[in-house]
């Protein structure tokens, strides 16, 4: 496999590495003797009109239906836009120089695309975007990851008593072999009444050796461990779900609150300069553009909340910005952009800042996901806001709601006002709870002012906030017992069952 080159600087890790298959069909014939010899370059955008290539496949003979063995391995992060260029050339030389090379087709997408359709074919195009007369272009993903995980259940029989008032309370420790020693692994939980109630259908038993006794005469052993399943299992990580049929529903919400100013007034949060820039827009742009290759049908739904609205003026929390209650949706980030503006001056920004009408709608949807028993849907919930909470214990209780659903909440500060309330919301420094004292079951609302990025490119907002969702999907589904809605069966290497053995 080709490996790829150091990739510019990311807000977080790489997730993981995706191994790119890639096949054409019907490729046009250049050569005047025999068929085109095709090979594919892999190139990258990072910034700007700038392509670097990345890796390139082998060369094949006299083919117009290649299928490339060698396949490319790229570093995948789902905050990030991963422009990616595939371009095919008819090879005429024996060190593959692309100058003395005749130009086949090309096809532009984002590495996101590729891995929420695990397969992506598309026509090849000439350098203008025309149509090239003819060929296809096909990318196969899988993740270069092994995901197996080993899962033990054991039991122990005849321990030395080490208590003087009553019995031991045993546990075991798993050590791995390193290269400086034995590291500890894990050590469970076990307890002398976990034992004692553990079934008497065993499958391997091993001699539990103290090292301190080896050496006494007619030492035999200190008990004996029974080690009563071992399976290999599957966890699967955030590309399996989502190359397994998981569709992440992105929903946007925007403070339409009179603490924005008068949209009209170029000191307003909510101006639209000359150049159609303002914060909202921006945090619109940057975050739509990443969730929006993981929504197959990129039909995203936008309210707004806080404003006086038509035809009775009265205040909402919940009203879509396209004004059609029936249907929200608005067609891809562009779609939101334009009822945005449209939306402006049809309604009397007033307030106050309420949350929770918008987290309890897009709680409903997701609660709705779940009845169907597989991680078929997960929500994103963007609220965009310039200032502080008025229903804050409504909105902590449905947080807490919320985080027993397939769901997290991404909160933008536009703005200058003390967001001391949104830190608060985020959970980093403690488990949020409601009102009542009930705790959430996990993290799922991230928190950054917009005034942090003020001086970064536009993908640092969107690298910053989404950096944390793939975990979280994960680790919901993962807590759930959730499989992806097309899925391998669950791996499993059980050891064979043996007699029964003596009780503890």
């Amino acid at each position: 496999m080709a490996a790829v080159g150091a990739p510019p600087p990311r807000a977080s890790d790489c997730v993981t590495k995706v191994a790119l298959t890639i096949s054409c069909d019907n490729l046009l014939d250049m050569d005047a003797f025999s068929k085109s010899d095709p090979m594919c370059v892999l190139r990258m955008n990072t910034s700007g009109p700038h392509w670097y290539e990345i890796c390139r496949t082998e060369k094949i003979q006299n083919c117009l239906n290649p299928r490339f063995s060698k396949s490319l391995v790229l570093d995948y992060y789902f905050e990030v836009v991963q422009k990616l260029r595939f371009e095919v050339y008819d090879i005429d030389t024996e060190n593959c120089s692309l100058e003395e090379a005749d130009f086949l087709g090309q096809m532009e997408c984002t590495l996101g695309q590729i891995v929420s359709s695990s397969k992506l074919t598309k026509p090849l195009v000439r350098r203008d975007r025309t149509p090239a007369g003819s060929g296809t272009i096909t990318i196969c993903a899988e993740e270069q990851t092994d995901n197996r995980v080993v899962a033990f259940e054991a039991a122990a029989r005849k321990l030395d008593k080490k208590d003087f008032f009553g019995k031991s309370d045993p546990f075991l420790e798993f050590y791995k072999q390193t290269e400086t020693g034995w590291q500890l692994a894990h050590r469970t939980e076990t307890t002398l009444s976990q034992i004692q109630q553990a079934t008497q259908s065993y499958a391997a038993e091993f001699e539990c050796i103290n090292s301190k006794k080896g050496k006494k005469k007619g030492y035999k052993n200190s008990g004996v461990i029974i080690i009563k399943q071992c399976k290999t299992v599957k966890e699967y990580t955030f590309l399996d779900y989502i190359m397994g049929g998981c569709q992440i529903n992105f929903t946007i919400a925007i403070d339409f609150t009179g603490s924005n100013g008068d949209p009209k007034s170029p000191r307003s949060l909510h101006y639209i300069n000359p150049q159609g820039y303002n914060e909202y827009l921006a945090a619109i742009w940057a975050v739509g553009n990443v969730i929006q290759d993981y929504d197959s049908d990129k039909m995203f739904p936008a309210f707004g909340f806080g404003a006086q609205i038509p035809p009775t003026w009265q205040v909402s929390h919940e009203f879509p910005i396209n004004f059609n209650a029936a249907n929200p949706f608005c067609a891809g980030v562009e779609g939101v952009v334009l009822a945005y503006q449209q939306c402006l001056p049809q309604v009397k920004l007033y307030g106050p800042t309420n949350f929770a009408p918008i987290i309890n709608h897009v709680a409903h949807f997701g609660r709705q996901a779940l009845q169907q028993q597989t991680a078929s849907q997960y929500f994103v919930l963007l609220i965009i806001t310039d200032g502080v909470i008025t229903d804050m214990d409504q909105t902590r209780s449905a947080i807490v709601n919320a985080s027993r659903l397939p769901m997290s909440i991404i909160i933008v500060g536009v703005g200058g006002a003390n967001f001391e309330a949104m830190e608060f919301l985020d959970g980093d420094d403690g488990t949020l709870r409601s009102a009542t004292g009930e705790a959430a079951l996990r993290d799922i609302v991230q928190f950054v002012p917009f005034r942090q990025f003020t001086n970064c490119p536009q993908e640092a907002l969107a690298q910053s906030v989404l950096a944390e969702v793939p975990g979280q999907v994960a680790g919901f589904f993962k807590l759930m017992g959730l499989k992806p809605p097309h899925s391998d069966s669950t791996l499993s290497d059980p050891l064979p069952s043996a007699p029964p053995s003596d009780p503890i």
